[in-house]
């Protein structure tokens, strides 16, 4: 789907505002799809888990405080367009279903791109392969 609008997980928007393994990958696909005026998407709940997973690398010594505050600004600076529709719980819920998820927040993600009829793009490889089978939009973030 080359001008399909794609959602992105946290894991995704992390590795743009850090350093990972898989920053390379992300930054290009980054510039690709705005260069490409792709609409990115996600649902709301995109902004607190990034929130969390910054907070969580500044815990564990993975990078300063002042470091994962910046980051956080420059996430939530990302033109991502925020999903906040009451129709994506149920939906979500029916994908934590049918995938055996232990949690939905990670099939929001989903619904988002289902809704949109675009690409899931995660660096979540557990997610991935939990999904990829048989939500074949999925796409995983690699080294």
């Amino acid at each position: 789907m080359p001008n399909s609008p794609v959602c992105i997980d946290a894991s995704v928007v992390v590795a743009l505002v850090t350093a990972e393994a898989q920053s390379e990958q992300a930054l290009a696909l980054w510039s690709d799809w705005m260069q490409r005026d792709i609409r990115v998407a996600a649902p709301a709940l995109l902004q607190y888990e990034v929130t969390s997973a910054l907070w969580r690398k500044a815990v564990r010594g993975r990078m300063s405080v002042p470091d994962a505050r910046r980051a956080l600004h420059e996430a939530l600076s990302l033109d991502i367009e925020l999903i906040s529709q009451s129709d994506l719980c149920p939906r979500s819920f029916d994908l934590a279903a049918r995938f055996n998820r232990p949690a939905a927040y990670d099939t929001c993600y989903l619904a988002v791109a289902e809704m949109l009829g675009g690409e899931f793009w995660t660096a979540d490889h557990k997610l991935y392969n939990a999904v990829s089978e048989g939500f074949p939009r999925t796409r995983l973030l690699r080294d």
